[in-house]
């Protein structure tokens, strides 16, 4: 599974989560760079974790008829591959490396002409954190709206490593279930 819907009952919305298997990730192929995990700390049971790479890119698209309202876009990610060991949950930081030389850029374009840039460095080592892109409005449920995102650090004098990424989630906006980081624009 890919891609899960899910409605907001509290504001009638639409909820929507691409895991990473729906996103095209640079080097996803090559084991030296990404692995894919198992965890149940992903409602797809599977993240992507980043060991090392040079060129960091991680891109999406989608193409649906969302319900008229405005709406947030967010990339789940989390530094350090955690595990369980005698019923606790670790998180093992020892790959985490050069996400404080630069940050990393958050974008997204609609089909019709809405866009948000933003970036910040990426920090907080053992927790799932939600990364706000931005905001779009769906004027009618009866035209689709086709989204192009993407997070990216394309800075090649360093490595960078010890991320998972879970997915890219998108809310009503004002519907917040996890913890939240706003980038500046």
């Amino acid at each position: 599974m890919k891609l899960e819907f899910w409605l907001d009952k509290s504001r009638g919305g639409i909820c929507m989560a691409l895991s990473s298997k729906a996103l095209v990730i640079t080097g996803i192929d090559d084991r030296r760079y990404w692995v894919n995990m198992p965890t149940t700390e992903s409602r797809f049971h599977s993240i992507a974790y980043l060991q090392q790479i040079w060129w960091f890119e991680v891109v999406g698209e989608v193409d649906f008829c969302f319900p008229a309202g405005t709406y947030s876009l967010y990339f789940r990610l989390h530094l350090g591959k955690s595990s369980t060991r005698f019923g606790r949950r670790i998180c093992s930081s020892e790959q985490i490396h050069g996400w404080d030389k630069k940050p990393v850029r958050f974008q997204f374009s609609t089909s019709d002409g809405q866009h948000a840039v933003s970036q910040c460095y990426l920090d907080e080592p053992g927790s799932w954190i939600l990364y706000h892109v931005g905001d779009f409005v769906a004027s009618s449920s009866e035209q689709p709206i086709k989204l192009k995102f993407s997070l990216a650090q394309i800075d090649c004098t360093h490595t960078k490593g010890g991320l998972c990424v879970d997915s890219v989630l998108i809310y009503p906006k004002g519907f917040e279930p996890e913890r939240v980081i706003r980038a500046q624009k």
